[in-house]
């Protein structure tokens, strides 16, 4: 599924995965998230509300320009670096095709339905 996602202004290709979560994330659409630092590997926004995880993908590790779902938290994770090893706290929703340079320092975040 095609998403229109716009960092910091400008915009950017995106993907979501084809799972209940996905979609799930999906229905909060549109959302305009102001972005903050994790442990200098990720760029976090908290949803408002937790997403359904009933049906959730087995995990995988995470790769600089995933999308993710962080369960316990309830937020949207965008990766500039790799992650670690694969846990099924962490849900892998889709993937922007950017510059890792610029999600390491990317300060707000507007994800649409594609149209």
């Amino acid at each position: 599924m095609n998403i229109q996602v716009t960092i910091d202004g400008q915009p950017v290709d995106a993907t979501l995965n084809d799972h209940a979560v996905a979609r799930d994330f999906a229905s909060l659409l549109p959302l305009s998230l102001d972005l903050e630092d994790f442990h200098q590997t990720e760029r976090i926004a908290y949803l408002p509300r937790k997403l359904d995880i009933s049906s959730a993908p087995e995990p995988v590790r995470v790769k600089a320009g995933d999308l993710a779902y962080y369960a316990p938290w309830g937020n949207m994770a965008l990766f500039y670096r790799d992650g670690g090893s694969a846990s099924a706290d962490l849900i892998i929703l889709g993937h922007i095709d950017i510059a890792t340079e610029r999600l390491a320092t990317a300060e707000r975040i507007t994800v649409e339905p594609a149209s």
